[in-house]
């Protein structure tokens, strides 16, 4: 297993923000240079390691419980620049066993604020499968009449011995849902975690470009003078040093 040394750790680092949710109204359109994009999914289902894992193209297996970050960075797509800004989310559960979700506000003002949206499942976790449709029905309450660009991301793809769900349950809902199905690996698949994210950016991008000055639906979020780094570091540090525990005791 190879570790991360501390000096390419803080080059990783610099590579994206990490920025609260403030509340702000919504404005009138702007040019497609911003992105906004919310994961969401149940618990253990891998959503800050697909996220680092398509900034990044690293994989760090082991974090600690998510409390939502925003990352932030700049890149092209479609030969334009764009200012890219992924909101990582808690996890959202069923409540008993009912059909019914249960989420924290601060998932509510995310799913606001986002121009797209990333559905993430593990294959290994039918329970994390079951959360998807309820929670695309709780959009579609916030957000009745909006076109929706919208991932479904079946993740853990390379442990197909302890798989519960199959590609054909997840077309299926993809289908049902209207958006694009992709079943990767965190751990194993750069290229396949790239090629979604990016699918969907192109996406949003389009939809973003046509909206010709009417309202864009979501909040503007305002990049900071001096961004604090210092959450992303502290749980960069936290994963790593559990791995070089685990190293030791093997």
């Amino acid at each position: 297993m190879r570790l991360i040394s501390q000096d390419t750790m803080s080059q990783y680092s610099t590579n994206f923000l990490l920025l609260p949710i403030p509340e702000y109204p919504v404005l009138d359109c702007v040019p497609n240079k911003i992105i906004k994009l919310v994961v969401l999914g149940g618990s253990s289902v891998g959503k800050t390691a697909l996220v680092v894992r398509f900034l990044t193209k690293r994989f760090i297996g082991d974090y600690e419980a998510n409390t939502g970050a925003l990352y932030s960075r700049k890149f092209t797509i479609d030969g334009e620049q764009i200012s890219l800004q992924v909101q990582d989310t808690p996890f959202v559960s069923l409540e008993d066993d009912t059909d019914s979700i249960c989420c924290q506000e601060q998932i509510n003002r995310s799913i606001y604020w986002a121009d797209g949206f990333v559905f993430v499942y593990s294959i290994t976790d039918y329970e994390s499968y079951r959360v998807i449709r309820p929670l695309h029905q709780h959009i579609r309450k916030i957000h009745p009449n909006a076109n929706i660009p919208l991932l479904l991301m079946a993740n853990k793809g390379d442990l197909l011995r302890a798989r519960q769900v199959s590609s054909k349950e997840g077309l299926q809902l993809a289908s049902e849902l209207g958006g694009t199905y992709y079943e990767v690996s965190a751990r194993e698949n750069c290229e396949g975690v790239h090629e979604a994210f990016q699918q969907l950016c192109q996406e949003v991008s389009r939809i973003i470009g046509s909206c010709n000055g009417e309202k864009r639906r979501g909040l503007h979020l305002v990049r900071p003078k001096s961004p604090n780094m210092q959450d992303l570091k502290r749980r960069l540090k936290q994963a790593l040093t559990s791995k070089g525990k685990s190293a030791t005791t093997l």
